[in-house]
């Protein structure tokens, strides 16, 4: 299996598009995953500085665009109007597949499958693969009832970040485990960030208080891994996806990040390089 590790945008928006994808190249990532800012500047200069890399330093560096709406009270009318327009938007970067924050939790099962089916038209439209996101709040928030749209969409791919799951669950899924490897077949993309029980991301995953939840993640990770290389899949994605406040836990008084996010991110990557 050939894994291919792949650089946040989130919480480096401070950074122009060349500086930041100058620092992605010179860590060794093999890509960048980016929600962009609605800034068309660094749009412009993104896509010329990912056609520059892709000339001259990686003809193969990965491109994986977000799809994530700002939060806002809507008809689901008005939300699939939104999500057409950014995921279309999005299509016409001609990114390696976009990564969907898809639906939303309350909203009705038919409505979020009337969701799905627009993303996977325009998927078909623009041939852009579409994958959806395990998070909280979207359609995929819960383990039991995201197997209800895997059955309805057979072809519904997903972003395995099952630190969400956790959370929703109040629990480390260790009485999940049978739902849990039935949608393995449907992983395409991985995020590599460690949660737990109350929160989607502890302050440090190499602390020695966080071992097993570290080690837990690790062995689900293996697991997906070798489903697929025994199925002749021969590439996947990782992202290393420890993020800033509110994600990051910070001091209290002072706002001090507990963890520097970049280095974090770093060291995951070179941990699973040696470990998967």
């Amino acid at each position: 299996m050939n894994i291919k590790y792949i650089s946040t945008f989130w919480g480096y928006e401070n950074q122009s598009a060349k500086e930041f994808l100058s620092n992605v190249i010179s860590n060794g990532y093999d890509g960048v995953e980016i929600n962009f800012p609605d800034n068309s500047e660094f749009i412009d200069e993104f896509t010329a500085e990912i056609k520059n890399i892709r000339a001259t330093i990686n003809a193969n560096f990965i491109f994986i665009a977000q799809q994530v709406l700002s939060n806002k009270t809507e008809s689901v009318k008005e939300y699939s109007i939104r999500i057409t327009e950014r995921l279309e938007f999005l299509a016409k970067l001609k990114p390696d597949f976009i990564n969907s924050h898809t639906g939303k939790d309350y909203y009705d099962f038919s409505d979020n499958c009337k969701i799905i089916e627009i993303t996977e038209n325009i998927s078909k439209k623009y041939e852009v693969p579409i994958v959806h996101e395990i998070h909280r709040g979207r359609f995929s928030f819960h383990l039991k009832t995201l197997h209800q749209y895997l059955e309805l969409f057979p072809r519904l791919s997903l972003v395995a970040d099952f630190s969400h799951f956790c959370v929703v669950s109040e629990s480390n899924l260790a009485d999940q485990k049978e739902l849990l490897t039935k949608i393995y077949p449907k992983i395409k993309h991985l995020h590599a960030r460690i949660g737990f029980e109350q929160s989607p991301q502890v302050n440090n995953p190499f602390a020695p208080e966080w071992q097993s939840y570290l080690e837990n993640y690790l062995n689900w990770w293996k697991e997906i891994i070798e489903y697929h290389t025994k199925r002749n899949c021969n590439q996947i994605t990782i992202t290393p996806e420890f993020g800033p406040f509110p994600y990051m836990p910070e001091e209290p008084f002072t706002k001090k990040p507990l963890s520097n996010q970049w280095e974090t991110n770093l060291q995951m990557k070179k941990y699973l390089q040696q470990n998967l």
